[in-house]
């Protein structure tokens, strides 16, 4: 009974004579089309367009995901048939690489390719976005744009009403158009789920981190919800214009079940589209957003299995999806936190972490967070996300370890630092501050999930020259690799500096162990570590200079000019026991910046031998500012004639490219 009213709904809409059909056609996507056509030669033309064009959109669709399917398989097999550069580098010895022209051509089209890609594109139309992430987008909006359109006879058909002597219907190759754009947009919902994954099949086969798929989710809901407005606008111009008789033929039209469902389906995806706004966003709060969107997005899909089920073949695997992404994440912490409970069984245990408050009422607190665990080592550069049980258990944030990850007696250290601003880390400070007040110690339960991302030191070669960029609480994502390098065995001309712009000199208590770690180092390993306080006022006289004991840190401070600037030879050749704070913010008390541009080219000029490789973290305009000026250092001319120092590259946090 249902496959015979879906039909007779079809001979309403396409005034096929179902009770004359001799056969039925089977059309995947579509429902079957009677043969033969016994109405006037216009409708049967227009007909034969219809079943044509949409025979080809789901060609054109299959075309699309194989293209898919064989870009990631060939970057899959890729990734395993050539090894790493730092694996390469270790195995035959950097010299033996820089001789090489396979290898000198594959840098210099690197080089090249992060001169002209890597700085921000159009940021007042795509934000903080790389140039090669708004190419990606433009080449698959083309693709879309020229399946949108190819395989269609653009044609208009004058066809008689049906019991309506002197009434005409004008059908033309707009409903075919429209059907076409709506098949694509249910054929790129599943790529706009696997784009939106934590837990990303993506990642696993192209080692890219789940979070630079963000931009790329983002826009694609923008084409889908462009895709299906232009097939709602092209449909309401063809029933309430085009068919007579009206307003008859509207009124029927807008009251059948499948196009209630398509107007649901629209409604959610106008929702989706302004939530995910960056306006929108800062409107009603991140975590609002994260969780209407996981709804709002389930809601949909099924809106859409309602308006059209025939194509549930997409449909389908974005709903496996959304569920393999939310059990494996489920099955991820349960595992994780799966362990010994204190009267001997087993069973789900949530960490504790020890609390470390650090009052800061102008800029808001900051809050350490220390725990052991016991678990594998995570790489360095991946994060975990954190839900702190006492604020809320239906929030979780993503925080990068600033500790080494080693494994000791079968436990893990895990060491974090947060600046309180608003939600759960303005809770977890409130709760650390009255925890605190009590009692000289603190603890608090927390869930682990991850870890998350890939590891920053996978293409690190040992004769790679390391420049740290970080800004605030960003000093945890590179602190790792820091502490890292200073304990492995030293290299002849590497340079390694650590730039860290805080706002008040206290600001260092956040990660004072490690800071000393580093100090202790910098004699046998010739780290520069370059610290400006960017909040409090420098010295009148940029000659006078004092020095302070920091918690078990030896500090020099100096007035500084306001840009800043990296080491001169000066500073090159301080005491090993010192660490130098440029105090170079206003007198007024303003932020004033360093001059990340005098930096990283100050940094990669003089270096020895070996490319450059910069790690950022920070504030988003910090990030810009240093893609843009990576890619002003990077010059693959002088890279091909082998001066490698003009082979410079960035890695940066972008968890919050969103």
């Amino acid at each position: 009974m249902a496959v015979n009213s879906e039909l007779e709904l079809l001979a309403a809409r396409h005034i096929q004579n179902m009770s004359e059909a001799q056969s039925l056609e089977p059309h995947w996507g579509y429902l079957d089309r009677s043969l033969p056509c016994t109405n006037d030669a216009g409708s049967c033309a227009y007909l034969d367009q219809v079943y044509g064009s949409h025979d080809l959109g789901m060609l054109y669709s299959g075309i699309l995901w194989a293209t898919i399917g064989g870009i990631l398989f060939l970057w899959a097999i890729g990734r395993r048939i050539w090894p790493s550069t730092q694996t390469d580098s270790i195995a035959r010895g950097s010299n033996d690489n820089d001789k090489s022209s396979l290898r000198r051509l594959g840098r210099t089209i690197a080089t090249y390719s992060r001169h002209y890609l890597l700085p921000d594109a159009v940021r007042p139309i795509f934000g903080r976005t790389t140039r090669l992430q708004v190419l990606i987008l433009v080449a698959l909006a083309g693709y879309l744009l020229i399946w949108s359109f190819i395989g269609i006879a653009y044609n208009i058909w004058i066809t008689p009403v049906k019991n309506s002597p002197g009434l005409y219907n004008t059908r033309s190759s707009l409903g075919p158009w429209s059907d076409r754009i709506g098949i694509l947009a249910y054929a790129l919902t599943p790529l706009s789920v696997l784009l939106g994954s934590r837990e990303s099949i993506l990642s696993l086969l192209t080692g890219v981190p789940y979070q630079s798929f963000n931009f790329l989710h983002r826009w694609l809901g923008y084409i889908i919800f462009i895709q299906g407005s232009l097939h709602t606008i092209a449909w309401t111009v063809i029933e309430v214009r085009l068919y007579q008789p009206q307003p008859k033929t509207a009124l029927e039209w807008i009251c059948e079940l499948y196009i209630v469902w398509g107007v649901v389906a629209m409604i959610l995806l106008l929702l989706l589209f302004v939530l995910s706004t960056p306006w929108g966003i800062r409107l009603t709060g991140y975590e609002f957003f994260r969780k209407a969107h996981y709804v709002l997005a389930m809601v949909y899909i099924g809106a859409c299995w309602g308006h059209w089920k025939q194509l549930n073949c997409f449909l389908i695997p974005s709903l496996v999806i959304w569920f393999l992404d939310r059990g494996v994440r489920l099955i991820r912490t349960g595992l994780m936190h799966y362990q010994y409970l204190p009267d001997g069984s087993m069973g789900f245990r949530p960490a504790h972490a020890s609390l470390t408050h650090f009052l800061d009422p102008e800029h808001g607190d900051a809050v350490r967070l220390d725990l052991t665990h016991p678990q594998d080592a995570w790489k360095i550069g991946q994060h975990f996300y954190l839900c702190f049980t006492e604020c809320s258990v239906w929030q979780s944030h993503p925080f990068t370890p600033l500790n080494l990850p080693r494994v000791q007696d079968g436990v893990v250290s895990h060491s974090y630092i947060l600046r309180a601003k608003k939600g759960e880390t303005k809770k977890l400070a409130d709760l650390a501050f009255h925890k605190l007040s009590k009692s000289t110690t603190a603890t608090t339960p927390l869930i682990l999930t991850g870890p998350y991302g890939d590891s920053i030191t996978d293409n690190l070669t040992l004769d790679a020259n390391v420049l740290c960029v970080a800004g605030g609480t960003g000093i945890a994502y590179v602190l790792p690799l820091i502490l890292s390098l200073v304990q492995q065995p030293a290299t002849k001309d590497r340079k390694i500096q650590l730039v860290w712009a805080i706002r008040k000199k206290e600001d260092m208590r956040w990660v004072e162990k490690e800071i000393d770690t580093i100090q202790k180092a910098t004699g046998s390993h010739g780290v520069v570590v370059n610290i400006y306080v960017t909040r409090e006022a420098g010295s009148r006289n940029p000659s006078v200079h004092s020095e302070k004991k920091v918690d078990d840190v030896t500090v020099k401070e100096t007035g500084a000019n306001p840009t800043g600037g990296c080491c001169s030879a000066a500073n090159n050749t301080r005491s090993a026991a010192s660490i130098e704070v440029k105090r170079i913010g206003g007198e007024e008390g303003f932020d004033r910046h360093p001059d990340l541009h005098k930096v990283v080219h100050g940094f990669a000029e003089n270096t020895v031998r070996g490319p450059t490789r910069v790690y950022a973290s920070g504030p988003g305009s910090m990030i810009s500012d240093v893609r843009t000026i990576v890619a002003s250092c990077s010059s693959g001319g002088k890279v091909w004639r082998g001066n490698d120092r003009f082979d410079v590259s960035l890695t940066c946090d972008d968890r919050l490219e969103w």
